[in-house]
């Protein structure tokens, strides 16, 4: 079987407004070129794929099955197009551009909302496509190029990226509302030794930090009863399931503005976890990133001090097997 030749952009184009249109007259009006243009490039379409797309006669043309089909991916390649073209007069025009941010979802949902209104009016042609995945799928998308940059947490694993801190995130114990610590002040560390503790599945990087915290006041992780996201976790301890450390932006976000958890303070508290955004240091914009990072440190400062620590800037590069470059 002969290999089929690909289609040309241009030839695609002409097939779509053809079809929409209902006549090559039509189309050629439309598009402001000339009727006999687009009939050759059609038709070189339809010898390139071997299978006839129109049906033509004096009352119009109408797509066959196979022209029918072939509309969704015409779509989509002139919606990739376009993108090229936007993306392409920001560059030529100096804005910032679009660019493509791997967030946790046990991080992004109650962060980003508190930052990206006030980063989009700053620099209005900075374009941020946000998409979520756990730490380590982040931190595997940066380094082949599928994100631009990334908001995780420590640490990195992967060797040989610039990280910049942000902050650190405290985490807080949280009950069941008529738990018997409830309305008895300040917990101490050792009230809670032996208790049921929550836990994220373990394909996510705060499981670990769960665990540790388990292991620190000796709590008895129920493996049995990880939940898929922090939601789940949330209202297994509304249901009496059991206590869990949850981060501080998700508490402020989901359990703050509602009464199925208690909040309990502790006399010892755990360790934060540490935020950063992080970037290839070969990339282009990485003086950009690090302004991004400077402004989102300013942000948490001004409206979120109350449940932050935030960081001091400090880009640093995670070591790894190659050489380090310029951050």
């Amino acid at each position: 079987m002969a290999d089929i030749g690909y289609p040309t952009l241009k030839q695609l184009m002409y097939l779509q407004a053809v079809i929409k249109e209902g006549s090559f007259r039509a189309a050629s009006q439309k598009l402001g070129v000339s009727q006999p243009t687009i009939t050759s490039q059609i038709a070189a379409l339809e010898e390139t794929l071997g299978m006839v797309l129109l049906e033509r006669s004096r009352s119009g043309t109408i797509p066959t099955a196979a022209g029918r089909d072939l509309i969704p991916h015409i779509t989509n390649i002139e919606t990739e197009v376009n993108g090229i073209r936007e993306q392409a007069r920001f560059a030529s025009t100096g804005g910032s551009g679009v660019h493509r941010l791997g967030v946790p979802p046990t991080l992004g949902p109650y962060f980003l909302p508190e930052v990206l209104s006030e980063v989009h009016t700053t620099d209005p042609t900075l374009r941020l496509y946000v998409r979520e995945g756990t730490p380590r799928e982040l931190e595997n998308g940066l380094l082949d190029g599928r994100y631009d940059l990334i908001l995780t947490t420590m640490p990195v694993e992967i060797g040989g990226l610039v990280v910049e801190p942000l902050f650190g995130e405290p985490f807080k114990l949280c009950a069941p509302p008529d738990h018997p610590l409830v309305g008895k002040g300040k917990v101490d560390a050792s009230a809670i030794k032996g208790e049921r503790l929550l836990a994220i599945e373990e394909r996510h990087r705060l499981f670990e930090q769960m665990q540790a915290m388990a292991n620190q006041f000796g709590a008895r992780l129920m493996r049995d009863y990880e939940g898929t996201s922090l939601d789940t976790v949330r209202q297994m301890i509304g249901t009496g399931f059991g206590l869990a450390f949850l981060p501080a932006l998700y508490i402020r976000s989901e359990i703050a503005p509602r009464n199925d958890v208690t909040v309990l303070e502790m006399s010892e508290t755990p360790s934060d976890r540490d935020v950063v955004l992080a970037w290839r240091p070969t990339a282009a914009k990485r003086q950009l990133y690090r302004s991004l990072a400077s402004q989102m440190r300013r942000i948490c400062r001004d409206k979120l001090a109350d449940c932050l620590h935030v960081a001091a800037p400090q880009s640093t590069s995670v070591p790894g097997d190659g050489d380090k470059y310029p951050s």
